[in-house]
């Protein structure tokens, strides 16, 4: 069954100028990338787009710029998470006002949870309000909870509830929503980068990867051969998918890694928001060099 949303969904990163605004012409550049490049979709502020750091005046401007660029070619999955169900609502109501038809909401964060439950009146008090698509986020180490498959699928009860990225790095509670969604409309994304490949073995729709910007055609193939069900050559690929991970390990801080790794595509620089901490002179030669042996591998195995 071909779903909405499936394949590479780049969680696109969000280039900044000296004032910490976004940089559009880079930001409209690594988009245009992304998908000449054959990636099947665009995760606008999110994670790995400093979503948080950004003003809120600055986030609406990443999700306008990169829902004027895509102008439909592929889904763009925009980012509205917040601390309150309000607050979501208010984003919520920002972006339909910019055209936007997909919606990315964690639990609220920076709070004292109670229960799973109070995730499922998140999410139903927030689908009273819209007819646009909304996608459950499961990101504990940024909301302070791990959603359990349970309450993924009750949330999932809901009618314009169509899809779920799990960052939680939980693969049996993954695999149990996996599971029930076989053969449904509704898209099960795997957003821990090396869970990808033997995810999509067992079913799932696509991945999130922070570096597929960088390596378009690798993690492309990646997903083919995952889907296609070729399990040596999704063996090849996984260890690839390993050795292009190591990348964001390479600083204390992954965001910055991955700034500048795709920064060496020449589009984008590679600043990241105050007052996170920048990479050192000698991790960018170890990124450098590891990305060389990553294309290397990969220029082997075409």
């Amino acid at each position: 069954m071909s779903k909405k949303y499936h394949g590479v969904v780049p969680p696109i990163l969000t280039p900044v100028d000296a004032q910490e605004n976004v940089d559009e012409h880079g930001f409209r550049a690594v988009i245009d990338h992304c998908i000449k490049g054959g990636l099947h979709g665009i995760f606008v502020a999110g994670t790995n787009g400093e979503t948080m750091a950004l003003t809120q005046k600055e986030r609406n401007n990443a999700i306008r710029i990169a829902l004027d660029q895509v102008k439909g070619r592929v889904p763009v999955m925009s980012g509205i998470m917040d601390s309150s169900t309000r607050r979501v609502i208010d984003n919520l109501k920002e972006l339909e006002q910019m055209g936007g038809t997909c919606a990315v909401i964690t639990s609220i964060f920076y709070d004292r949870h109670t229960s799973q439950d109070q995730t499922i009146r998140h999410f139903e008090a927030i689908a009273k309000e819209t007819d646009i698509d909304l996608v459950i986020y499961n990101i504990p180490p940024f909301t302070g909870l791990k959603l359990t498959a349970a309450t993924v699928m009750k949330i999932a009860e809901i009618d314009n509830v169509v899809g779920y990225k799990d960052s939680s790095g939980s693969f049996p509670e993954f695999l149990q929503v996996l599971d029930h969604y076989e053969n449904t409309p509704f898209s099960v994304l795997q957003g821990v980068t090396p869970l990808a490949v033997p995810s999509l073995l067992l079913g799932a729709d696509g991945f999130v990867p922070a570096l597929a910007p960088l390596f378009p055609e690798l993690f492309v193939k990646a997903y083919e051969a995952g889907r296609s069900k070729n399990i040596e050559l999704a063996k090849k690929y996984n260890a690839l998918i390993r050795e292009s991970s190591s990348i964001l390990g390479m600083t204390k801080n992954a965001t910055a890694a991955n700034k500048f790794a795709i920064s060496q595509l020449g589009f984008t620089n590679k600043r990241v928001i105050a007052p996170q901490d920048m990479i050192a002179p000698e991790e960018e030669q170890k990124i450098i060099r590891q990305i060389a042996a990553v294309n290397e591998l990969f220029a082997a195995m075409r």
